[in-house]
């Protein structure tokens, strides 16, 4: 197998070639026919990620792939089956053994590609709106970061769930897309007045922040009264300036979130979650945005990619 491994976090990964052992207990080998990449991805490189394993380690949080083996006493799944395996690592490689817990089986009529952007992706924006934020039909969803690989999916999935969303995002080409996506309303990330133009829409019910300052600072000034922000992620690099005297005054709730970390200590939202989704995807609701295609070779470029943020929606690596 070919795998992309990082070996110490002050050196840049690398693809090599490695022997897959069998299967153990409560595992599958699966061949994998794409691999996801993700933001944390680039943290993982520099050991930066919260999650981040101890080197030496394969990236790659997402994949979906064929079982080509099953280990010992696995059932439920069988040889040539097509599964999406949410992994933590392991994804970014031509195979690998997972844990059956983690396998989710591929409706017939969605691709590998779409199968593995679909779970970290979707499964942010779905478990964060719906179980977190409890976001109704008719509230006014903010979404930061709106053309990314997870805001592009809050937009898409809160106007599922009937909300008004006002997308950010910087550059025309970036707000089309979110746009596309059903966005209601655009505003462009450079505006020097994005909380006016919020409050002038209605203001926030729910914000969904990947970005971090300097857009949480506008977003959160536009917040209605009792309304909710899900802290995604700091793309932008700055951590936001919760203000907690505001918070208490206009009784706003501040929401962190990490989706990874319900396999841990609450599996089963999350698995709800993806269930709904993957029958989204299955009749046509909902259907990643796949902006690149490239080769497990070029690796390295699908990490530059979201590092400087030139990626709308995911990068998709295909072995």
């Amino acid at each position: 197998m070919r795998a992309c491994r990082v070996h110490a976090f002050d050196s840049p990964a690398t693809l090599e070639d490695l022997s897959l052992p069998s299967p153990e207990e409560g595992e599958v080998a699966v061949a994998i026919h794409a691999g996801a990449l993700n933001f944390a991805d680039t943290l993982m490189c520099t050991g930066k990620y919260q999650d981040t394993p101890k080197p030496p380690f394969t990236l790659g949080l997402e994949l979906a792939g064929q079982i080509t083996a099953l280990g010992p006493n696995v059932t439920g799944l069988s040889r040539g089956q097509r599964v999406a395996v949410f992994a933590g690592q392991g994804g970014l490689a031509s195979g690998g053994n997972f844990p059956t817990s983690r396998c989710i089986p591929i409706p017939d009529g969605l691709g590998y590609a779409e199968a593995a952007a679909l779970q970290i992706a979707y499964g942010t924006s779905h478990l964060a709106l719906s179980y977190k934020a409890r976001l109704q039909a008719g509230e006014r969803l903010v979404v930061t970061g709106a053309a990314g690989g997870v805001g592009l999916t809050a937009v898409e999935i809160g106007k599922l769930m009937g909300a008004e969303v006002i997308a950010i995002a910087r550059g025309d080409e970036k707000l089309a897309i979110a746009q596309k996506a059903g966005a209601d309303h655009l505003i462009d990330a450079s505006a020097p007045d994005i909380r006016e133009r919020i409050k002038s829409l209605g203001g926030a019910d729910v914000v969904y922040d990947a970005v971090g300052e300097p857009l949480f600072e506008a977003c959160f000034r536009a917040t209605n009264p009792d309304g909710r922000i899900l802290l995604i992620g700091f793309a932008g690099g700055n951590l936001p300036n919760l203000k907690p005297n505001h918070m208490l005054v206009k009784n706003i709730t501040a929401i962190g979130f990490y989706w990874g970390a319900y396999l841990k200590f609450n599996p089963a939202p999350l698995r709800a979650s993806l269930a709904t989704l993957f029958d989204w995807a299955a009749e046509g609701k909902i259907k990643p945005h796949i902006s690149h295609r490239l080769p497990l070779e070029q690796f390295e470029e699908g990490l530059d990619l979201l590092r400087t943020r030139k990626a709308t929606g995911k990068v998709i690596l295909e072995p």
